[in-house]
């Protein structure tokens, strides 16, 4: 079974044109605007630093979607050590990086829907080929977002996802 490319919306009642498989958030939660073009401070689409002391790395967090070969992912941050971050930066276009250990690091985006925060969740952070995104392999504990990674989510789990974050102030 595939996803179809649109959905009807519970929460406006149109017609959406696509039901999106892939959420991003765009820095670390503790990024803020005033940090831009700070001489210690900097933010990347895959990496990102705060005050020279605090190093992130954009990974994915892949979900399966159950009876079909979709994938649903949100696209999270993770702080890693200051060594692991120069390993990790060292090897970034270096062929075969993929067979590295994971780095641990700690989940750092607030993903909006879940209870209790997303935030600071332990996390094993895989490298996979160049041009390729990390995987974020959150550690199998109860909370519900490492329980999706585990178990996998439905359709009408991603269509949820969908409304809750198109119409952020409609929740259900």
């Amino acid at each position: 079974m595939s996803i179809d490319s649109g959905f009807l919306c519970s929460c406006c009642g149109r017609h959406h044109d696509e039901l999106p498989l892939s959420y991003h958030m765009p820095a670390p939660a503790h990024w803020s605007p005033e940090m831009t073009g700070a001489p210690d401070s900097a933010l990347s689409s895959d990496q990102c630093v705060i005050e020279g002391e605090h190093f992130f790395v954009h990974g994915l967090v892949e979900i399966p979607i159950i009876d079909t070969a979709e994938t649903f992912t949100w696209g999270v941050w993770v702080s890693l050590s200051r060594d692991s971050f120069a390993r990790m930066s060292r090897l970034w276009e270096t062929p075969g990086r993929e067979s590295e250990p994971p780095y641990f690091g700690w989940l750092s985006s607030e993903l909006p829907i879940y209870e209790p925060t997303t935030l600071n969740l332990k996390t094993n952070l895989h490298t996979r080929p160049v041009g390729l995104r990390p995987v974020v392999e959150l550690e199998p504990t109860g909370h519900p977002l490492a329980v999706e990674q585990r178990t996998g989510i439905t359709h009408a789990r991603v269509r949820e996802l969908a409304e809750l974050l198109l119409h952020p102030g409609q929740r259900k």
